[in-house]
């Protein structure tokens, strides 16, 4: 499969968890307006909503992207970064959302600041894609190897994590770690 039939979502205002999302379901499902409606319901009465920018621009937190993955019968696990990602049964994960450092820019120029920004893996024909919002298109990384060395090179960052996006019963048994590593 080439990267032009791979569903990807560029970024736009501040809604990469939006982005992230999409990408990850590879189609687009949820937009500002949903992400709006999962804030009021976590939090319906509040003036100024915790799970997103003030400034409705989105930022949305990782409470949103967890209402947003049950409302499609998924589940978000976070990643404990003392495992090492050895231990994931790849079969059993749908998709990846990491929360990652970024820059930030004003056009050409990059301000010395960093901010946090949802990016999306996922396995698309065999071939594992980062589906990052910023990129200007998909970015092969290859089979689960190079998934797991990438894996590995964004969560050494010291504030980087991970969900793991499963089916609901693949969270609730357990089975996205490996049978080896649940006896530990």
């Amino acid at each position: 499969m080439n990267e032009g039939e791979v569903f990807h979502e560029k970024q736009r205002l501040e809604l990469c968890a939006i982005h992230a999302l999409n990408n990850v379901l590879q189609e687009r499902v949820f937009t500002k307006e949903t992400a709006d409606d999962i804030c009021k319901r976590l939090a319906p009465q509040c003036v100024v909503n915790p799970h997103r920018s003030v400034l409705g621009t989105g930022n949305y937190d990782v409470n949103v992207i967890m209402a947003a993955l049950q409302s499609r019968e998924l589940a978000a696990v976070w990643w404990d970064k003392r495992r090492t990602v050895q231990s994931l049964c790849m079969s059993k994960v749908h998709g990846f959302i990491l929360n990652v450092p970024s820059r930030v820019s004003l056009g050409i120029v990059s301000l010395p600041l960093r901010r946090r920004h949802w990016l999306a893996v996922r396995q698309v024909n065999g071939q594992y894609y980062n589906l990052d919002s910023k990129l200007k298109n998909p970015v092969c990384i290859g089979g689960e190897a190079e998934l797991r060395t990438f894996l590995s090179e964004q969560l050494s960052q010291d504030v980087a994590e991970m969900l793991l996006v499963v089916r609901r019963e693949v969270e609730e048994d357990g089975s996205w770690l490996n049978s080896d590593d649940l006896k530990k």
